[in-house]
């Protein structure tokens, strides 16, 4: 680090030439985070977008829950798939419920 022995701060070069560009520059709201995020953890970034969008309209308790039973799976060959298939399996109880 420069530091001046007089002020003992560092110069703005050598506090630049350290700074990183966040990966995430194009995510402006929360829920495309989350999604993103969920393809991350579900392997399945080639469908992100899916994923955001399910952020976006979908209760995230649902989608939670759904994450969870994925992460609790066992000799999954596709996350996204079997994802996907408990958040129909959740979707359609609520409809249920609601009849």
């Amino acid at each position: 680090m420069n530091r001046d022995p007089k002020k003992g701060f560092s110069s703005i070069g050598s506090v630049l030439e350290k700074f990183e560009i966040e990966e995430d520059k194009y995510i402006s709201r929360e829920f495309q985070k989350y999604g993103y995020e969920l393809a991350e953890e579900l392997g399945d970034l080639k469908h992100k977008a899916l994923y955001i969008k399910l952020a976006k309209e979908y209760p995230r308790g649902f989608l939670e829950s759904a994450r969870a039973f994925v992460k609790d799976a066992q000799n999954v060959t596709s996350k996204g798939r079997l994802f996907m298939w408990k958040l129909k399996q959740l979707r359609d109880e609520k409809k249920k419920k609601l009849r």
